[in-house]
């Protein structure tokens, strides 16, 4: 499996902008799907948006239209843009990966943590 180090999370004023950045060392990057996740403290972990290695994105519905998810081949790098953050997006962001033919992620990062303040 390879290596996924998250960077780029902090603390921003509700309407601010963060970017994620999520780099893996997998030299198969570019055919893995990709995602983004969060957890809330006393809540369970949940789906963000994900990146299929064809381009095919997706969201969740709390973030759609605020966040875009990107993925850089060349740089075996994905992000996470968040404009028009909310109190309630706060959260320890992970970025994890899915080589083809696997129904889960099976590869995980570390998470960075993202709070926003009201």
């Amino acid at each position: 499996q390879g290596q996924l180090v998250e960077s780029g999370g902090g603390l921003v004023q509700a309407g601010g902008s963060l970017r994620l950045s999520c780099a893996a060392s997998e030299r198969t990057f570019s055919s893995h799907a990709m995602g983004w996740f969060r957890q809330a403290p006393g809540k369970e972990r949940e789906f963000v948006a994900s990146i299929w290695s064809g381009g095919s994105t997706f969201y969740s519905s709390s973030v759609k239209g605020r966040f875009t998810i990107s993925r850089d081949n060349a740089k075996n790098t994905i992000y996470l843009q968040m404009n028009s953050l909310k109190p309630e997006d706060t959260a320890i962001y992970y970025c994890a990966a899915k080589a083809p033919g696997l129904a889960k992620y099976d590869d995980w990062g570390q998470g960075t943590q993202v709070t926003v303040s009201s």
